[in-house]
């Protein structure tokens, strides 16, 4: 396995950082969709060892965030809509170059980018983890308490000061967009995220039109996507050959998984599973 970094460029011209893993003898491409605010280095490890299982994998930073930054982010023009539309489309379009099935890994908002992709005819399948509809009421309660605080409270504060969204400030991630902040807060304030947005009224159809298997697991202890979220976002892609995966972590005696341990080397266990439902699909 050899890694390569790669520029990607999307068809608006913004220009994307990412990585290349090559494989010996690929025999499909995996691309990662991360979650808001996760840079691409977090996947390296599954990365890793998808190529060493032949598959090439791809990973990559959405516009804002880690190598596709700008050198300020105060003024930044961009939308939530813009990462899958554009910079994941740009990822898919490169990879179907190589002329081998694609499955996607998405991870949280990776699983929406799915359902969003203009080019998700070249794509054979995908397989999400902690994809859910975002609503503070799908959580547990200390949560909700959390999340409610953080869009009402100290998000805007930040946002007012910064003129983003400097979630690291608070331990939170990579630092968001102005647009992308205010596109992913009003979404979350709907329990069926946006397709309960009056401003999208097309969005069901575009999800409807998504016909690929997808398997969407989430661990029962994923306060940010549990199970009942998930299953509120996943039915809008009626069309999708749907494969729901709930991990119980306490009877796999893993730990507590959360929203973001799916990629974390403890639970490497859980991946043999994604590159071999991902291999049965294509």
């Amino acid at each position: 396995m050899q890694k390569f970094p790669h520029t990607f460029i999307a068809a608006d011209g913004y220009r994307l950082g990412g990585s290349v893993y090559k494989a010996n003898n690929p025999k499909a491409t995996l691309v990662i969709a991360g979650a808001t605010g996760v840079p691409q280095w977090f996947y390296d490890k599954f990365a890793q060892f998808a190529a060493t299982r032949d598959f090439e994998v791809i990973t990559f930073d959405y516009r804002g965030i880690g190598l596709s930054k700008p050198e300020k982010l105060k003024g930044f023009e961009v939308n939530y809509l813009d990462w899958a539309i554009q910079d994941l489309a740009c990822v898919v379009d490169y990879a179907s170059k190589q002329e081998r099935p694609i499955c996607i890994v998405g991870h949280s908002y990776g699983g929406h980018a799915i359902g969003l992709l203009p080019n998700h005819s070249k794509v054979s399948a995908a397989y999400t983890f902690g994809t859910g509809a975002g609503w503070h009421g799908w959580m547990p309660m200390l949560e909700r308490l959390k999340v409610w605080t953080m869009w009402n409270i100290f998000g805007p504060l930040i946002v007012k000061t910064h003129g983003f969204l400097a979630w690291s400030k608070i331990g939170m991630g990579e630092n968001l967009p102005l647009g992308v902040y205010k596109d992913w807060k009003r979404w979350c304030s709907y329990p069926n995220y946006f397709f309960d947005d009056p401003k999208m009224p097309h969005i069901k159809d575009v999800f409807s039109s998504i016909n690929l298997p997808i398997a969407a697991a989430n661990s029962t202890d994923d306060k940010w996507a549990p199970p009942n979220s998930r299953d509120a976002f996943m039915q809008n892609y009626r069309n999708a050959k749907l494969d729901l995966q709930t991990i119980d972590s306490t009877k796999l005696g893993l730990g507590s998984i959360g929203h973001m341990g799916y990629f974390r080397s403890r639970f490497n266990v859980l991946w043999p599973d994604v590159l071999d439902w991902c291999e049965s699909k294509i």
